[in-house]
């Protein structure tokens, strides 16, 4: 008996119009634009002051059902991830109420009462978790239905801080079912990690006690964040899970599936990581193939060579350090947050970012959206891989029955290595993406603009919502009858 493929079919995005230019920012700031511009980006999006993750999420999901012409009723599975919740008691069944409100107001059928509804949390990584979660319904009591996964976040950082030009909101919603248009996951081939990292990248509620609300009740989500640490906490998470992947493909349904994980990785047709900004994403790609090399075979080793020689490194070292699972938390306990724990992989690896092979194996496609829109935490991936295909469509690339890799990352510390097929006739369904146009035409801040929405205090707007999109109403309050205090109402502007 064969099993049926499950995997991806369509996506649809949200990015909202405000948008500030990185080379506007580093004026304001005294940064250097041309540091800026080469480790982060050209830009990123602000929520407006009435959004928040569900609304973003709901307009993303009311344009994945227009755009791809889906029957609400077959939705068995509606799956939010995200790190940017505003309640914590209800989460995807308030997008779908907003979504069925919407749907209703345009004469259509509305999502099932029988459709599952959770959320996903575990910083930006909650949405390859809902992925997983959807997958698995669909193979199991859910045969028969479709499910829709959303990532939706809001990336804010406090001002002057080193995280401040790494911010981004918007959300993507996909299309998961069974016999998939676009991408088949091969979860049978993923690798997975997970590993508590203490002050890695956190949100504690105490946060809250500290910051006045804005008109509409959001309090600033400001992270608690140690930068070298955090990056320290990536590399090890990302290099974990990608080596649960290589074990996985030695032996998969008891056959060898590739001689050996570097050949794996060159013979991708692309590789979509989280990117919290552009030089990361890089450097998890790196330290992936430095790995695949490293557990490689000696034409393997010949090749990493290369690197370590003109970064003065030996090579037994590198592959030392490289095969060795340190303990990473032990680095709060002794106080010693900036220490580097794979220094002989960092100097290889800015040798191997000179190297032909890293622009062979370092994805293009969709690069020049996501240079504008900043991180988008759980959307990240997901935003990727949309622009990514909606390009590789428009270019008339041949990418069916390729694979691609796609890597996840959550900060506290989690990662997902999961490749993925691309179907053969994919173009059709790539070309509904939108990616494009969901990019739209942005309204960019001035410096005081900016700090006014980022502040959430005085900022105006001076253009009503735009069609199509969903948006907070008003804040209830508590009244004679019944409690709403704090409650978000939205509205749907047709």
């Amino acid at each position: 008996m064969v099993e049926t493929e499950i995997g991806i079919s369509g996506f649809a995005s949200y990015l909202p119009r405000y948008r500030v230019r990185l080379d506007d920012w580093c004026r304001w700031t005294g940064d250097s634009w041309d540091k800026v511009r080469a480790v982060i980006g050209t830009g990123f999006r602000m929520r407006g002051p009435n959004e928040n993750a569900y609304t973003m999420a709901a307009t993303a999901v009311i344009r994945l059902i227009e755009q791809y012409d889906l029957d609400p009723t077959r939705v068995g599975f509606l799956g939010l991830g995200t790190e940017s919740s505003t309640d914590n008691s209800a989460g995807s069944v308030i997008v779908k109420g907003m979504v069925n409100r919407a749907l209703k107001q345009r004469g259509r059928a509305l999502l099932s009462r029988a459709c599952e509804v959770p959320e996903f949390k575990h910083a930006c990584l909650g949405g390859v978790y809902a992925l997983k979660a959807a997958a698995r319904y669909l193979a199991l009591d859910g045969r028969g239905r479709i499910a829709i996964v959303v990532c939706s976040d809001v990336a804010e950082y406090q001002r002057a801080t080193s995280g401040e030009p790494t911010q981004g909101a918007g959300a993507v919603a996909m299309l998961v079912e069974a016999a998939p248009k676009l991408l088949s996951l091969e979860l049978g081939l993923s690798g997975s990690a997970s590993d508590y990292r203490g002050p890695d990248f956190r949100k504690p509620f105490f946060r809250f006690m500290q910051q006045a609300p804005s008109k509409y009740a959001q309090p600033r989500d400001f992270p608690v964040f140690n930068g070298k640490y955090s990056t320290t906490c990536y590399i090890d998470e990302v290099l974990a899970a990608t080596r649960s992947m290589f074990a996985r493909l030695e032996t998969a349904n008891g056959q060898q599936t590739v001689d050996r994980p570097a050949e794996f990785l060159r013979a991708l047709s692309a590789t979509f990581l989280h990117r919290p900004y552009q030089r990361m994403a890089e450097t998890g790609l790196i330290m992936s193939y430095l790995l695949a090399l490293a557990v490689g075979n000696a034409d393997d080793h010949l090749e990493l060579q290369r690197y370590t020689e003109p970064a003065g490194i030996d090579l037994a070292d590198l592959v030392a350090e490289l095969s060795h699972e340190p303990d990473v938390y032990a680095l709060v306990e002794q106080q010693a947050l900036g220490e580097d724990l794979y220094p002989l992989s960092t100097q290889t690896a800015r040798v191997f970012r000179e190297a032909p092979q890293f622009s062979e194996l370092m994805t293009g496609l969709g690069n020049g959206g996501m240079q504008e829109v900043g991180n988008l935490y759980t959307a990240s991936l997901p935003a990727w891989m949309a622009a990514g295909l909606e390009e590789a469509a428009a270019q008339g690339m041949a990418l069916g029955d390729t694979r691609i890799l796609t890597l996840g990352y959550g900060s506290g510390d989690a990662a997902e290595a999961i490749p993925m097929r691309v179907m053969k006739g994919w173009e059709a369904a790539a070309r509904k993406i939108g990616f494009q146009q969901a990019l739209g035409t942005p309204e960019d801040l001035d410096e005081a603009g900016y700090q006014a929405l980022h502040d959430g205090i005085s900022f105006e707007e001076t253009s009503p919502p735009q069609p199509g999109v969903f948006y907070i109403d008003h804040i209830g309050q508590r009244e004679e009858h019944f409690d709403d205090s704090g409650i978000e109402y939205y509205r749907f502007q047709s």
